[in-house]
């Protein structure tokens, strides 16, 4: 499992991406070992995901009696959604990319996409924790959330155009794959699952 020292590299790296200095890549381990590496950030996310996890459970039981409870099983379905949610995507970007003939670059985004998932997963785990403890500030939340969403569009955008360049149609999809998916699947996969808040 990568230390913590490790993360800050893959960070550093990942912002300096972002800025457009391609020298970020150096901080990454963008080999097919580096990939595989990649998903332990599923663990590292696990403190933000449990956050998560908490509020949807206390939303799933405000339409229910006081004193209702739900188990471990709660949690466990939760944490499959969240699994399928991750992986489905990577796996029909390989898809787009063996099609577009680059799956050379599966790879490197996987890698990249599965560590850039831990600042956001934090970020998103705050606001929540302010929703929740500071219910007044529900706009500002409504709106906090959505500029973290933009944010995130326009990481994956960049990344991937690092990695993909000169195919702008490709890059669309990959980000649209990216996002859409996961958003389609979380909520009908909840209802499946009876997990979804009422």
């Amino acid at each position: 499992m990568p230390t913590a020292s490790e993360i800050r590299l893959y960070l550093t790296g990942l912002w300096l991406l972002l800025l457009g200095d391609h020298n970020g890549a150096r901080y990454l381990d963008l080999s097919e070992r580096g990939m595989w590496r990649s998903f332990y950030s599923a663990l590292w996310c696990l403190p933000a995901m449990l956050v998560s996890w908490l509020w949807l459970r206390a939303a799933f039981l405000a339409s229910y009696p006081p004193g209702t409870g739900t188990g471990f099983i709660f949690f466990f379905r939760l944490a499959m959604v969240e699994a399928i949610c991750w992986i489905v995507p990577l796996l029909l970007i390989g898809m787009l990319l063996f099609a577009f003939g680059a799956r050379e670059k599966f790879a490197p985004l996987v890698t990249t996409m599965n560590w850039l998932s831990l600042p956001f997963s934090y970020a998103y785990a705050a606001l929540i924790l302010i929703a929740f403890f500071l219910p007044p500030l529900q706009g500002l939340i409504a709106i906090l959330w959505l500029a973290l969403l933009l944010s995130l569009v326009f990481a994956f955008s960049r990344i991937v155009r690092f990695f993909i360049r000169d195919q702008s149609l490709l890059v669309s999809a990959i980000v649209m794959t990216l996002l859409v998916p996961g958003m389609l699947l979380s909520e009908a996969l909840q209802r499946f699952l009876g997990v979804y808040p009422a």
